[in-house]
């Protein structure tokens, strides 16, 4: 059902701009400072949903095109596209197989060298990971920030803000059916939200929780009828 609703409005492509940082303040500030020129190695850890993700992406579209920069999710990765690139965003780190670890110590090596920027993230600190002993200290050689995610109170509030600022006020049982039935990761909650928004818009309707109802009901038998 959520991905019937998210083809009204898919979710955003992820930014340090929509980022919603919650606890998170320290690790998106380092990420801004890199780019501007600060500590070019930094490490991210925590556990899923806690927006590592979010925050590497962001951090490569923030590099935008004029800078050579690539996201790279460690699993079924090709290392070698990162042999020309100065910001690299390295993703789940602790599932790197054998020979990719030597190509990640390779590809730190490289930029440390060239002054380039390493942003990796991990489920855990770099000393804590199943890795080799060389590629975790150089993981470990910048900035180490854990990442929190999102509170139940700390995503309403930032729904019921995001939802202000489209002229929308969220009511408290809408915004509690959003968190206990979709996915809970802010950039489809948002987009939920958007979705939500031009389904009322097209019949003219309050957003509601029934109005939400009625338009799964509705994208539902469409699609069945498809």
């Amino acid at each position: 059902m959520q991905q019937l609703l998210l083809e009204l409005a898919p979710p955003p492509a992820p930014t340090l701009e929509n980022f919603i940082p919650g606890r998170n303040g320290a690790a998106l500030q380092a990420l801004r400072s890199a780019l501007a020129g600060g500590e070019p190695f930094v490490y991210l850890w925590g556990a899923g949903g806690s927006g590592r993700t979010h925050l590497l992406r962001g951090f490569i579209h923030a590099a935008g095109p004029a800078r050579a920069a690539g996201y790279f999710a460690a699993t079924g990765a090709d290392w070698r596209d990162a042999s020309a690139l100065q910001f690299v965003a390295a993703d789940d780190v602790e599932t790197l197989i054998h020979q990719d670890q030597i190509a990640v110590f390779d590809l730190c090596n490289r930029l440390r060298a060239s002054g380039g920027v390493l942003l990796a993230a991990g489920n855990g600190p770099p000393a804590q990971l199943a890795l080799r002993a060389d590629l975790r200290t150089r993981l470990g050689a910048g900035i180490i920030i854990q990442v929190h995610p999102l509170s139940d109170t700390e995503k309403a509030a930032a729904l019921a803000a995001h939802a202000a600022g489209r002229g929308i006020a969220l009511t408290d049982d809408l915004t509690r059916y959003l968190l206990g039935h979709f996915d809970r990761d802010m950039a489809t909650q948002i987009a939920l939200v958007d979705a939500l928004d031009r389904y009322s818009l097209e019949h003219k309707r309050p957003i509601t929780l029934p109005l939400l109802k009625e338009a799964l009901r509705s994208l539902e038998q469409r699609q069945a009828g498809s």
